[in-house]
């Protein structure tokens, strides 16, 4: 389903690739909503908020009765595909359609950095029914092997300067991020994948960093990799889980 939404004046960086965001980027183990949606009372509303392409929200809907998608960039909400008991919508995370005390989730993944915490922490408050869950998920480093991540770190070394705010929030594993409730925690989490070098250099043309300096800073560190890396070999690639939940 989907519904129209209002707009914002968010920070908008990534439109201008909706479609590579949508095939680059990976997906959390489903263990990880299981998990998520076991500390909560009830499961007849989440709200996915900063959903992007849609990829947590289908995975919550395993899990509850409705899920209310959000993303302020009306062109990553045209790349989502649809879901059963799911409704996307264009709005921003400080201010959405919900009704008062309408959650029992609200789920931020990979995009809690990029919200503006006083205005997004009371719009959880009104949102969240009593007791309910506000998590903030994430993956902010990976690893291949030793060769590999030698070749990366001068990609981030060089980039590194150009980070915004908010991706010093997840680097920094959330420790800083500002939720309302208290905090619970989570079983320790990982994504696994077996990636071709294709695949890795996608996922590094994804960051918004990189959309934003041009894809020729990679260029160096794709070039080092191709000598390494056969065309068609799949390597392990491990995604460390950033997890922090809070119960209102």
């Amino acid at each position: 389903m989907r519904q129209k939404g209002v707009s914002s004046g968010f920070i908008d960086l990534f439109s201008g690739h909706s479609a590579l965001y949508a095939a680059a980027r990976p997906t959390y183990p489903p263990q990880v909503f299981a998990d998520i949606a076991a500390l909560c009372r009830a499961r007849e509303q989440a709200w996915d908020v900063g959903t992007g392409n849609g990829q947590a929200a289908r995975d919550l809907a395993a899990q509850f009765d409705r899920v209310f998608a959000s993303d302020p960039s009306a062109s990553q909400i045209a790349a989502a595909a649809p879901a059963d008991r799911v409704t996307f919508a264009v709005e921003p995370a400080e201010r959405s359609s919900l009704a008062d005390a309408s959650c029992d989730l609200v789920l931020a993944a990979q995009a809690a950095h990029w919200f503006e915490p006083e205005a997004f922490g009371s719009e959880v408050r009104r949102v969240a029914r009593p007791g309910g869950i506000v998590a903030a998920i994430g993956y902010g480093w990976w690893y291949v092997d030793p060769q590999v991540d030698a070749i990366v770190a001068g990609l981030l070394k060089a980039v590194e300067p150009h980070w915004q705010p908010g991706n010093w929030l997840l680097i920094d594993g959330y420790r800083a991020l500002r939720l309302p409730g208290e905090e619970v925690r989570l079983p320790p989490a990982a994504i696994h994948l077996a990636w071709e070098r294709l695949e890795l250099e996608a996922y590094v043309r994804s960051w918004s960093v990189v959309q934003r300096l041009g894809e020729a800073v990679a260029e160096p560190t794709f070039a080092a990799l191709r000598a390494i890396w056969p065309d068609g070999q799949k390597r392990h690639v491990v995604m460390p889980v950033v997890a922090r939940v809070h119960r209102l």
